[in-house]
């Protein structure tokens, strides 16, 4: 049977408090806000997998060569740019960089392709359909919060998350954590 998996960093509880309050900002008709629970910092979305790749995805991410780090989360911005908004988002900064270049690392031998245009981010919102009136009001609040820091944290596990798309939202559940250790395993 396939699942819909991503690999992602959760967010501690304290940052995820915070974005409520951000998120709050957005909080219009035509604007779908992510429920704080459920923000992440997406490393790598794979689509859908056959339930034993994915156990074996777990196992070979075991051998990420990544120390746990310091991260910060903060800073809205908005894709694909703040005069046509569809996605509203928090930056996310430390070595998400390197995490990500070790993902595609070890999911390149499961035939993923790497990504070329990786940014580390948090949607906290999606925008569906809006006035011109509306989009220019989320531009600014934007703006207004572009240098808003959320908190800094520690980075010291990936989840592989399974997601099912229900029209209430979608239902995330971790298939498996893989704690940061900084070393590769090699088998011989």
């Amino acid at each position: 049977m396939a699942m819909r998996i991503f690999i992602a960093v959760d967010l501690p509880d304290q940052v995820r408090e915070r974005i409520a309050e951000i998120a709050a900002n957005f909080d219009r008709s035509g604007v779908k806000l992510v429920k704080p629970e459920l923000v992440h910092v997406t490393m790598k979305f794979l689509g859908e997998v056959e339930e034993r790749v994915v156990k074996e995805i777990c196992t070979a991410l075991s051998g990420v060569a990544s120390q746990p780090f310091k991260a910060q989360i903060g800073g809205v911005g908005a894709f694909p740019k703040p005069s046509y908004i569809r996605v509203i988002w928090l930056g996310a900064s430390g070595s998400f960089d390197l995490l990500h270049s070790e993902v595609d690392r070890i999911l390149g031998s499961f035939g993923f392709a790497p990504d070329d245009d990786f940014v580390a981010h948090a949607t906290i919102a999606r925008v569906k359909r809006v006035s011109r009136e509306t989009r220019m009001e989320l531009g600014v609040e934007v703006s207004k919060l572009a240098e808003t820091m959320l908190g800094e944290f520690t980075v010291d596990s990936l989840s592989v998350k399974s997601s099912t798309l229900t029209p209430e939202g979608p239902i995330y559940k971790t298939v498996c954590e893989i704690p940061l250790k900084g070393t590769r395993y090699y088998q011989r």
